[in-house]
């Protein structure tokens, strides 16, 4: 295939990819993979500048879902201490701190099913304070009603985090309170209520290479690819099922942070969870496939990140810029 081949196959923004294919992908010489997965991030975005978030845990605890990967879920015995939903004017003082520091986006999670209630009005003036800082706003809420997705569009939402986690075939192994189905259905309402879709998946579940695919198949054949594309390798949490599993090799994470760039060429990819664990090469090597999105700030959600001081070297000595 010439070079000029695969530009033009790079730059379809395609709905219809088969096991095969992406298979084939996973499957090629890492130079050419990298290769390009790198030109068709250049050709959709200046690959010297990285979209910063700041995640912020707004309900810690006592989830009812089983989640094998989560600590905050309330079958595990994981020795996180469940918390109350936090004030309205703590978020909105985080997120001032968070756009001080470098970030244009802030991430509410909440340890839910999904919202109800008072709570759900509760999130609904965080996120209006939050974007009268003038930032983008994303929250994490869990499976959502029609109805909610466009409450949460009203208040001023921009994103909605959704993953899909892993393939549908693989799903049943890492959770079995909500079906992968209840998930698109969740992004389905997401997407008809004008927000913007932010969803991903995680790498080292006990999943093989084809689940990857799958995984990302299912994103990529969307009506409208997700606007961010969140891979996420898997941070072993002592009192959870997956507490023991093998981190997978740094290569196939690399390779899918380059799959996933080729097939979903204008989504944002994010380096997300895992990142502290990962060496600087590693994650320049992330970047240089196509990853092009970071959460900063020493914490996701429960869990530690690479700390601010080591992402601003980094990005110093790489000539990153925040966007």
């Amino acid at each position: 295939m010439t070079v000029q081949a695969v530009h033009i196959e790079a730059d379809q923004v395609r709905h219809d990819w088969t096991v095969d294919e992406v298979e084939a992908l996973f499957a090629r010489p890492f130079n050419d993979l990298l290769f390009e997965a790198h030109a068709t991030l250049r050709r959709h975005f200046d690959p010297n500048r990285v979209q910063v978030s700041r995640l912020l845990s707004i309900k810690t605890g006592g989830c009812s879902e089983d989640c094998s990967y989560c600590p905050q879920s309330a079958h595990y015995a994981t020795g996180l201490e469940k918390e109350r939903l936090l004030a309205v004017e703590e978020v909105v003082e985080a997120a001032r701190v968070a756009k001080e520091e470098g970030a244009s986006r802030f991430c509410m999670g909440a340890a839910w099913r999904g919202p109800k209630g008072d709570d759900f009005g509760v999130a609904l003036a965080m996120i209006e304070g939050v974007k009268s800082l003038g930032m983008q706003t994303c929250a994490s809420f869990g499976l959502l009603s029609r109805e909610q997705a466009r409450q949460l569009k009203e208040a001023g939402l921009d994103y909605y985090n959704h993953n899909l986690d892993t393939s549908p075939e693989h799903y049943s192994e890492v959770i079995s309170t909500r079906t992968f189905q209840d998930r698109l259905d969740t992004l389905d309402h997401v997407q008809e209520a004008g927000l913007h879709v932010c969803s991903g998946g995680i790498v080292g579940l006990g999943e093989v290479q084809r689940d990857r695919a799958k995984m990302l198949i299912a994103l990529a054949n969307l009506p409208k690819q997700p606007d961010s594309v969140p891979i996420n390798l898997l941070i072993p949490i002592p009192g959870t099922p997956l507490a023991e599993t093998v981190r997978p090799d740094a290569f196939d994470f690399i390779r899918t942070i380059a799959v996933t760039r080729i097939m979903m060429p204008k989504s944002f990819v994010r380096l997300s969870a895992g990142r502290e664990g990962m060496s600087e090469e590693m994650q320049a090597l992330c970047f240089f496939a196509g990853a092009n999105s970071v959460f900063c700030g020493a914490k996701l959600l429960t869990a530690r990140n690479a700390s601010p001081e080591d992402d601003k070297s980094l990005f110093a000595r790489l000539g990153l810029q925040p966007m």
